[in-house]
């Protein structure tokens, strides 16, 4: 897929820099100035054990199903403890996320993204001159299937981050094939209605850094947007709060916890389980006073598959609410256009008589 996104300045770099207003280039109109709610009696995003789920007391493991099935239908986000991933291998993999962005610039050219191509340290998401940028930077990477990796990227990486992630990516698709297959029975369907299509799946990861921002009210570091694979794993590497998601119209702050994965269901998950599961708009905002870094792991269908509803989710009390479009497709059209919301994920809906 050639991505026709904009290279754009290093935000990192403009921050360095004894700034007391912030360019024009990044100043967000004011009806879409981050607002947070200040209901401090607010619901908490749900917290998912998965030593409960894997229990084999079935009364435990049955409530803890429950609860993974209702965070799919109402919230699209949780967080997940006792998830088996070594504290070990997240402590290395949070400090060599955190070197990438202590590279000099010299070293971090050589993983810059190149023109048609998002991989390496940049943006995405930028198709013209005048669109307001977002207050951050990524590093992004492809990492499975294995075919798919950059050498470019892959050889001139920092070894250490190099072999972290090697394993730590190893590990997250094992738990994403394991929260996926929960989500399946919590469904009562067969597995492989949904599972199949996550064969030889996708898995790019990205790590994102927000600094500190001298009017941290007049930008954004992620706008509202839902993602488009099947599942994405968070991990919050210095702990700074900044995540927020859309509930009942209104947005609410998603507090890390210790030793936890902060997972949300993506447009592709919603598209198979016919609108059961939703994924939910999303966004970062950022601060006066810390940099904020955190790493993703999108988790995506095999590309060749075809996205429709699971067939047992179809019936004639609920019809098929989404049109059927190969993977590779739709994953072509999330990342050619702008981010706004669940947009796009809305085109993929079948309209009804009278719409």
């Amino acid at each position: 897929m050639e991505v026709t996104s904009i290279l754009v300045p290093f935000v990192q770099v403009l921050a360095n820099e004894p700034l007391t207003k912030v360019p024009d280039r990044y100043v967000l109109p004011a009806q879409e100035i981050a607002v947070l709610s200040n209901n401090t009696s607010l619901p908490q995003v749900p917290v998912i054990d998965l030593a409960k789920l894997l229990s084999q007391d079935l009364n435990l493991k049955g409530h803890e199903l429950e609860k993974l099935h209702c965070a799919g239908k109402e919230w699209g986000f949780f967080q997940v403890i006792n998830h088996g991933v070594s504290t070990t291998l997240i402590e290395s993999m949070k400090r060599s996320s955190k070197s990438l962005f202590e590279l000099s610039m010299e070293e971090k050219k050589k993983l810059w993204q190149i023109e048609g191509d998002m991989e390496g340290f940049g943006q995405a998401f930028i198709f013209s001159e005048e669109q307001k940028l977002e207050w951050g930077d990524a590093f992004f990477l492809n990492t499975l299937p294995p075919h798919t990796r950059k050498p470019h990227i892959y050889d001139h990486m920092p070894q250490t981050f190099r072999e972290n992630l090697e394993i730590y990516c190893a590990e997250l698709e094992k738990l994403a094939n394991k929260i996926i297959e929960l989500m399946t029975n919590a469904l009562a369907i067969n597995p492989k209605e949904i599972t199949d299509l996550f064969n030889i799946g996708t898995q790019n990861v990205r790590v994102n850094y927000y600094p500190p921002c001298p009017q941290p009210e007049k930008v954004i570091g992620i706008k509202s947007h839902s993602d488009v694979g099947g599942l994405t794993i968070l991990l919050e590497i210095n702990d700074m709060e900044g995540l927020q998601i859309r509930k009942d119209g209104q947005w609410i702050s998603v507090p890390p916890l210790p030793n936890a994965f902060i997972m949300n269901v993506g447009d592709t998950f919603e598209i198979v389980t016919n609108g059961i599961y939703q994924s939910i708009e999303h966004r970062v905002v950022v601060n006066s006073n810390k940099e904020r870094i955190s790493l993703a792991t999108f988790y995506g269908p095999n590309m060749q598959a075809t996205l429709a509803p699971a067939p047992s989710l179809v019936n004639i009390e609920k019809a098929a609410q989404f049109r059927r479009i190969r993977a590779e497709d739709h994953n072509n059209g999330y990342f050619l256009r702008e981010l706004r919301g669940k947009a796009y994920l809305d085109e993929m809906k079948i309209a009804k008589d009278g719409e």
